[in-house]
């Protein structure tokens, strides 16, 4: 499994932290440091659609101008955008073992799994 997301995000925290807890290995990507693979992000908003992906509640979507934000009406701005500023994704995204994408941290949904 792979997780995506940025080391100092208290929801990636809290999601490493429960894997650990629960003996689940994984891979940690940080897409601050190593970018966001556009292959990926296209598969993640094809599994999860891309108002699921961009965070539209964070620090770095409201620090956006006006102009910037407005013009984020459908996936192709979408994925610009949260290519160009990575921080713009919400965190955690999960490749599960089973091919399975999650995007945020649920630890009864992750339970389940």
């Amino acid at each position: 499994m792979k997780l995506y997301g940025i080391p100092n995000c208290d929801t990636v925290k809290r999601a490493r932290s429960w894997l650990q807890a629960q003996g689940r290995a994984h891979e940690f990507h940080d897409f601050k440091k190593a970018g966001v693979p556009p292959q990926h992000l296209d598969a993640w908003v094809a599994a999860a659609g891309w108002e699921r992906v961009l965070n539209r509640k964070g620090n770095t979507w409201r620090a956006l101008d006006e102009s910037q934000r407005a013009a984020v009406t459908d996936a192709k701005a979408a994925r610009a955008l949260m290519l160009a500023q990575p921080s713009v994704i919400k965190r955690p995204v999960v490749e599960w073992d089973d091919g399975r994408i999650t995007v945020g941290f649920d630890a009864a949904d992750w339970a389940a799994r």
